[in-house]
This record gives structure tokens, C-alpha cells and sequence, in this order.
């Protein structure tokens, strides 16, 4: 099996020498055939410098150097696109991620997985990153049906099937597992070393928590809904317009009490809150049904065949002439 390890690199000169040597000794006592490709993601540091250094000196590196920061998902998206192997590793270039993990992941790969998700066993970040990461694995089991235990570590390793099939954006890079899960592929998971932290400073803050949440809620649509989305729009439309629905129905029962079966006094229906309420519900899930069948349209219109399906094997199967 050849392997390629795609490391996104973002101001990280100081440890791209120490990381490639790890990876270099690993693969010569594990006899690996791999090659690693470094993607510079806007440093602002000597970071490409190192990495054509690397090149230069090493055949089974090369380096991608975007023109600007795009985020993770984007590098790691180019390296997926240059990458040549039968598996790929991701790995982060803090050094936090051990190389020595990476026969494992291949062995589990080998036992017949699509997909190997890391795992911090033991997890030598600050509480601040530790505590929201447990709440943020919980809704993703939840929401998504893939329970992991550590959907944030950035060591994965999976097949080049994979790659072709899924499409990264924004921050769903952490979230590679659930959609290879969702067309069917199989994932595990595996305890991995986690290491301190040795050389520049930690990107987490509260805005990725933020991004990382509203991406899982893209996923759990996707995921869900992605090639039938008028029926999660269309249900909350339905129950939305019920309500309003109802609420009219209610409020005109009370008029005709009152103005036809003359049994209560007459009073203005216009002066309850209800009638307010009652019409923009209606209005609401009137506004959700029809963006429900816009979004049918749209799915009908641009989706390819083979986003609905995902073929395993094939088995004599000869082309038509």
C-alpha cells in the first residue's frame, strides 16, 4: 500500500525539520512506501523556505504553497488533490501528532476499514479545549449516528476512495469521518499518543467552537437530508402551519359563538394576541414548504447520479462495445 501523509502547515517553520524526521525513521523501519506532502497555508514565517528545503534534500516530499490563508479544510483539500497513494494520513505539523502512530492506522486499514479516526487517550491540552471537545463529540453522535470519541483529532488516516467521494469545506475537515460514514464507508477508531505542544501557540479559541458548531449542524443536514431536503423543510413547515392552522381555527370557533350562535357577547377577535400569532405562524410554515420544494428543485437540477449511491466492488463487469 502506498501512502500519502498530507500535513497543512500554517506558521509552523520551527518543527517541520523534527516532524519529517520522524516520519522519514517510521517509514524506514516499517519499510513504507510513502510520499509527504507539506501544504503551506499562508505562513507568514519561513515555513515554505523549510519545506523547500525539504524537497530538495528528500524525493518523497513536495510542497503546495496557497496563495493566502484558506483555512484547513482547503489545504488539506489541495493535498488530497495532489496526493497519489492508495490511503492518506492527515496529520497536523505541531508535533503534537506522533508518527509512530501511523503503522497502526495502516493495520487497521489493512483489517478491512475505510476509514481510522484518531483518538487522544490521554489529551495534553489546556481544560478550556479539553471540556468543550467532550461536549462537541456528544452532539455530533447525537445529530450525526457516528459515536467517536474524538472527532477533533487531526491524525486520520483513509483509503484514496474516500477522498474521491467526500468534499471538504469551511471547517469539515473534523468531520471526514461522518461523511464517509454517511455513504456507507466503515470507520473506527483507534487510542493514540498525544503530545505537548512544542513550538508556536494554539489556534483554538471560542469562534472555531462557534464555526464548529454551526458546521455540524451543516453536516447533520447534509448528512440527513442532503438528497431529500423538503422532507426535514417540509415537516417543519407542516408543523409550523398546523399550529397557526389551528390557532385560526380556534379563533373563528369563537366568533361564531359569539356572533352566530349568539351564546357569549360579542367581542373584536382582531384584540387577541392569538389572531397575530396564529397568521404569522401560518405565514411561516407556508414560507418553509416553499423553500423545501426550491430546494428539491435545486437538488433535482444539480445533483450527479453517483451522489446518491457508492459503489463498493465490482465483480465481471466487462464495458459495453
Amino acid at each position: 500500500m502506498t501512502l500519502s501523509i498530507i500535513i497543512p502547515v500554517f506558521n509552523e517553520a520551527e518543527s517541520l525539520v523534527e516532524l519529517h524526521s520522524e516520519i522519514i525513521s517510521v517509514a524506514s523501519e516499517q519499510s513504507l512506501d510513502l510520499e509527504v506532502i507539506f501544504i503551506d497555508d499562508g505562513s507568514r514565517d519561513s515555513s515554505w523556505e523549510e519545506i523547500q528545503k525539504l524537497a530538495t534534500f528528500d524525493a518523497r516530499v513536495s510542497g503546495l504553497r496557497l496563495r493566502r490563508n484558506f483555512g484547513k479544510a482547503a489545504a488539506l483539500t489541495a493535498g488530497m488533490a495532489a496526493a497519489k497513494g492508495d490511503a492518506i494520513c492527515m496529520m497536523d505539523a505541531d508535533l503534537q501528532d506522533d508518527p509512530a502512530e501511523i503503522p497502526r492506522f495502516a493495520e487497521k486499514l489493512n483489517e478491512g476499514f475505510d476509514v481510522v479516526n484518531g483518538w487522544k487517550l490521554r489529551r495534553l491540552d489546556p481544560w478550556h479545549k479539553v471540556y468543550p471537545s467532550k461536549v462537541f463529540n456528544w452532539l455530533v453522535a447525537r445529530l450525526t449516528g457516528l459515536k467517536l470519541h474524538d472527532h477533533n483529532c487531526g491524525m486520520k488516516m483513509f483509503k484514496s476512495e474516500v477522498a474521491k467521494e467526500i468534499r471538504i469545506y469551511g471547517e469539515l475537515h473534523r468531520f471526514i469521518p461522518v461523511l464517509a460514514h454517511s455513504r456507507g464507508f466503515r470507520v473506527t477508531e483507534i487510542g493514540v499518543n498525544h503530545r505537548s505542544r512544542q513550538h508556536g501557540k494554539s489556534k483554538y479559541g471560542f469562534r472555531r467552537f462557534l464555526r464548529g458548531f454551526l458546521d455540524l449542524m451543516t453536516v447533520a443536514f447534509l448528512t440527513g437530508y442532503g438528497q431529500r431536503p423538503q422532507h426535514m423543510l417540509g415537516a417543519i413547515g407542516l408543523f409550523v402551519f398546523g399550529l397557526g392552522f389551528s390557532g385560526l381555527g380556534y379563533l373563528a370557533l369563537i366568533w361564531m359563538m359569539m356572533n352566530v350562535f349568539l351564546i357569549w357577547p360579542p367581542e373584536p377577535i382582531g384584540n387577541r394576541p392569538l389572531l397575530a400569532y396564529s397568521i404569522a405562524l401560518t405565514i411561516l410554515g407556508a414560507q418553509a414548504i416553499s423553500l423545501g420544494l426550491l430546494a428539491e428543485l435545486i437538488v433535482h437540477y444539480t445533483s450527479r447520479a453517483t451522489d446518491t449511491y457508492s459503489v463498493s466492488e465490482e465483480a465481471n463487469r466487462q464495458d459495453a462495445t
